[in-house]
């Protein structure tokens, strides 16, 4: 049976990985890394799926919010930072044989003419019910509705990416 394709937010902080970082990197493409919350983890190792599409969210920026559309282009697999003692994201507690955290590979697919505020969001009743707009939301991977998918988009002026 064929992957049926989902949606999901993903945030990355600026400083750290930004959208023009995926935009410059070799194929457009990049490995979703250093994910450290339990809940987000299963969401890159079980659901998300290569085609899945992925709204690029700039967190802990000011202004926060949607930067541009990317897709996965591969599912989950083990995270690499996890066993290298150099990387920030090292977790000495992971097994190899075991292992604690996991990404998925995502690909540019193009960026919003301007950042889509997060203000912006909280405006438009038919993304009400967004995970992201929801009171006490932080995860890092979220997942979103076709409608929501589609509403983003075009508020972007990417409505071609659908």
């Amino acid at each position: 049976m064929a992957h049926k394709r989902r949606y999901w937010l993903l945030k990355s902080e600026p400083g750290a990985f930004s959208f023009e970082d995926l935009l410059a990197s070799p194929k457009k493409t990049t490995l979703w890394d250093g994910v450290r919350n339990y809940q987000a983890r299963n969401m890159l190792r079980d659901d998300l799926q290569p085609g899945d599409g992925v709204l690029f969210y700039h967190s802990n920026a000011k202004p926060p919010g949607v930067a541009g559309v990317a897709e996965v282009v591969r599912a989950g697999y083990p995270d690499p930072t996890q066993f290298d003692p150099g990387d920030g994201h090292f977790d000495p507690k992971s097994d190899p044989e075991n292992p604690r955290w996991f990404v998925v590979d995502v690909r540019a697919r193009g960026a919003f003419e301007e950042l889509l505020p997060l203000e912006t969001l909280k405006g438009v009743s038919k993304l009400e019910n967004m995970a992201l707009l929801q009171r006490g939301q932080r995860l890092s991977v979220q997942p979103v509705s076709p409608a929501e998918w589609r509403e983003v988009l075009r508020l972007g002026g990417r409505g071609d990416l659908g």
